[in-house]
């Protein structure tokens, strides 16, 4: 027990450059009370007593504004920063080293059963706002945009930005290839602005075919 209280200071002195002292992340980082409180009604949910588990859930939500499902599986090294609105679901699997920022959502995408929710690698980054919906894969080193919305897999050493989200950088170079794309292909969630400039190029086109019957 010690030992992952150790590690899950050493992480927020690592990555938080507002912590000046181990003492004071103790006592004043509520994304580390969130990932304490989790752990303890994980030990309890583990054990078939769920009921008791979801009741230090919604008590661990209360105080620290975090809410995490006592099923989702977190490994060490785990960094909530500005955590007020995280939701992490109950078949949740986080990796290593793992970073999330404010208002991040790991959900499902309706009520599935069974494994419905993400599986996030090592030294992962989402920043603020982002959502990681379904059973998808999240690699590794991979980084998230605030905003960003990922219904597909997304391979190792990828950054994502967007609604749908796309890659923009693999394995340290610029990414343009769009057949690879992290959103959906059934038209549930589209990108607003590539939608608002594609009717303005529809219309301008329209415009243009009227000034030439016009013409002639």
């Amino acid at each position: 027990m010690f030992k992952h209280i150790r590690r899950d200071i050493d992480a927020v002195m690592e990555r938080d450059p507002a912590a000046t002292s181990r003492l004071m992340v103790f006592f004043c980082s509520p994304g580390l009370h969130a990932i304490w409180g989790h752990r303890l009604a994980h030990r309890f949910h583990c054990r078939g007593m769920k009921g008791f588990a979801r009741l230090i859930g919604h008590l661990n939500r209360f105080f620290t504004g975090v809410e995490i499902h006592p099923g989702a599986k977190i490994a060490d090294g785990f960094f909530i920063d500005h955590g007020m609105g995280i939701v992490i679901g109950e078949t949740s699997e986080i990796g290593e080293n793992v970073s999330l920022y404010k208002g991040v959502v790991l959900g499902g995408t309706g009520k599935e059963q069974g494994k419905r929710h993400p599986t996030i690698g090592h030294n992962v980054v989402i920043s603020s706002n982002a959502i990681v919906l379904g059973s998808i894969t999240i690699g590794n080193n991979v980084k998230i945009g605030a905003g960003s919305v990922v219904v597909k897999d997304v391979p190792d050493n990828c950054t994502v930005v967007g609604v749908p989200g796309r890659i923009v950088v693999k394995d340290g170079e610029r990414f343009s290839d769009d057949s690879i794309s992290v959103g959906v292909e059934d038209g549930r969630i589209s990108d607003p602005v590539a939608d608002a400039i594609d009717e303005l190029t529809r219309r301008i086109a329209a415009l243009e075919k009227e000034l030439e019957k016009e013409k002639n």
